[in-house]
């Protein structure tokens, strides 16, 4: 059950050109309703007391690990396939909705919970929490941040003394400090979890084992994950009505895409073909994903990070060549204001963005431009064979939870995640997804519909704590769920996993800012602020300044703990 209205873009829609953090901060709140995980490291095994960088995986991470018991209260629609989030297409039944949470787990004891939102955030004790904490039997204090300067507070605090009971922590901010932070300053949940001690939290049992892997930090595990499918979430996205009204073909190849940009550009008219296309370059040049999924054992044995490769620097000149023919939108080239807004007004034809904003864009536009129609273009091979796509990661966020919190405290975080885990067809997902009947949401012909106060109150902070297996459902919108479930298993064909797949890696710090010139010197250089030569001296250098010493250390980790593919 996905929101009617999402507050889910506005994460994306922070500026106009991608950027590493922009991308994973949107699939975040997509993930509210799809997800997915694997191992994080601890010293090549490491231990509580060991060294806190590395990764565990194989049996020493199969014995930290929840039982896994599958949740059984709706069968979808599409089942996922090739790594693709299940799908739901029918309308919501009220009647036929099931508790996955007979009992209250939480007993009402206090705790406070830091997590990042997006968005206005709700007024404290508003109905939207109040009716929650009561179902779930928790009284939460939300400390909600601003998201797109969330790992600014989350440094400060993890580096205080005062760290609140639960704190959300996603994938993109465990860079520098971050990663050994949480190792030191959050507890192993082992205790309450392992094993079948789950099965007191039967939504938490039911979280796919790869994403409890993705959990484990500093050789405990640590956190609650949201899991994911490791299918793409970026989607190339076009405006099939225009295509349709001016009969273009969707293009097949990289050459093909740039010559239909140039033909259908008109800077007089203000319409351009596109945004910056650097996310899906990135799909259809072949190139890894940045980060430690990066990294990869080649057939001679050896280990590569993305940037040693020809097809980086190819997709990169790729859309230099689309900024220099004009065919970018200007905003897009001074990375202002919301492509997705420039897409709906029919100024740029195609844009990237995550999964969620083929739903939200249909239902923004549908009452005000029916006429408007959003479509997922597949990815191909730059020279028009099958694409080379590369997995994510089945799980990028976590709640954790204090060291030194009481039993009691411990109990009613785990109460409130369980609650927020709850499966698709189940009473507790319908209230975490979108409030209270009557105060927050009306039904309309089977289909839930928000109003303005569900809009600001029901946002992304409960969703935040934990999340199901992953899934699409968007009543008002059934046909969308469907496209989304059956772009990914096609998308999916043609996925690989890297050697760190399935691995929560946490690289020793003295290589925390190593990569970190990469992101800045791309969006430079596609807009031709910088040469190629720049792109090639900055390789060099991250060679001879520890990209060198990084690959041997990856050389020597998975030597230990073994491919992830």
């Amino acid at each position: 059950m996905t929101p009617n209205a999402s507050s889910a873009s506005s994460a994306s829609s922070a500026s106009s050109g991608p950027s590493r953090r922009s991308f994973l901060a949107s699939t975040a709140i997509a993930t509210a309703a799809v997800a997915g995980g694997m191992p994080l490291l601890a010293a090549c095994g490491g231990s509580e007391s060991g060294a806190r960088e590395g990764a565990t995986s194989g049996k020493a991470a199969d014995k930290l690990l929840p039982t896994y018991v599958a949740s059984t209260f709706a069968d979808p629609d599409l089942p996922s396939k090739n790594g693709s989030a299940a799908g739901y297409t029918g309308k919501v039944d009220l009647a036929a909705l099931k508790a996955s949470v007979p009992e209250k787990l939480g007993t009402g004891a206090p705790f406070k919970i830091m997590s990042p939102l997006w968005g206005a955030p709700p007024k404290p004790r508003n109905p939207y929490y109040t009716a929650l904490d009561t179902a779930a039997g928790t009284k939460i204090t939300w400390q909600n941040q601003d998201g797109n300067t969330y790992g600014e507070k989350l440094g400060a605090v993890l580096a205080s003394s005062s760290i609140p009971d639960m704190v959300v922590v996603p994938g993109w901010e465990l860079g520098g400090k971050i990663p050994n932070a949480v190792t030191a300053k959050f507890m192993d949940l082992g205790p309450y979890l392992a094993g079948d001690k789950v099965k007191k939290y039967p939504n938490l049992a039911a979280i796919p084992s790869d994403a409890w892997r993705m959990s484990i930090f500093g050789g405990a595990l640590r956190g609650i994950p949201m899991p994911a499918a490791p299918t793409t979430f970026i989607v190339p996205y076009y405006r099939k009505d225009i295509f349709d009204k001016n009969g273009w073909s969707v293009p097949k190849s990289a050459d093909e895409f740039l010559g239909w940009a140039k033909d259908v550009t008109s800077a007089k008219a203000k319409v351009y073909a596109c945004g910056d296309m650097s996310w899906s370059a990135q799909a259809f040049f072949g190139v890894r994903p940045a980060g430690t999924l990066g990294w990869n054992i080649e057939d001679d044995g050896k280990v590569t990070y993305r940037v040693e490769h020809p097809e980086f620097l190819e997709a990169l000149e790729w859309v230099r060549k689309l900024f220099a023919a004009g065919a970018v939108h200007p905003d897009d080239k001074a990375r202002s204001g919301d492509p997705s807004q420039r897409f709906t007004a029919g100024q740029i034809l195609v844009f990237n963005s995550d999964m969620s904003a083929w739903y939200t864009k249909t239902a923004e536009q549908a009452q005000s431009n029916p006429d408007f129609q959003i479509e997922g273009m597949d990815y191909f091979g730059a020279d028009g064979g099958d694409p080379t796509l590369y997995a994510g990661q089945p799980a990028g966020i976590w709640s954790l939870i204090r060291k030194g919190a009481s039993k009691e405290t411990v109990e009613n975080a785990l109460a409130a995640a369980n609650f927020a885990a709850a499966p698709y067809g189940t009473k507790e997902r319908m209230l975490v997804d979108y409030g209270v009947e009557g105060t927050h949401y009306t039904i309309d012909d089977g289909v839930p519909v928000k109003n303005d106060r569900g809009n600001s109150e029901v946002v992304n902070a409960w969703s935040s704590l934990a999340a199901p297996a992953p899934y699409f459902a968007h009543p008002d919108f059934p046909d969308v769920a469907r496209k989304q479930v059956e772009w990914q298993q096609r998308m999916g064909v043609f996925m690989k996993k890297t050697s760190t797949y399935g691995m929560n890696i946490v690289e020793p710090s003295r290589y925390a800012n190593l990569r970190s010139q990469f992101e800045q010197l791309e969006l430079d250089y596609v807009r031709g602020h910088k040469k190629l030569s720049d792109v090639q001296d900055a390789i060099a250098t991250w060679k001879s300044s520890g990209g060198d010493k990084l690959r041997a250390w990856y050389q020597e980790l998975l030597d230990k703990n073994g491919s992830g593919n």
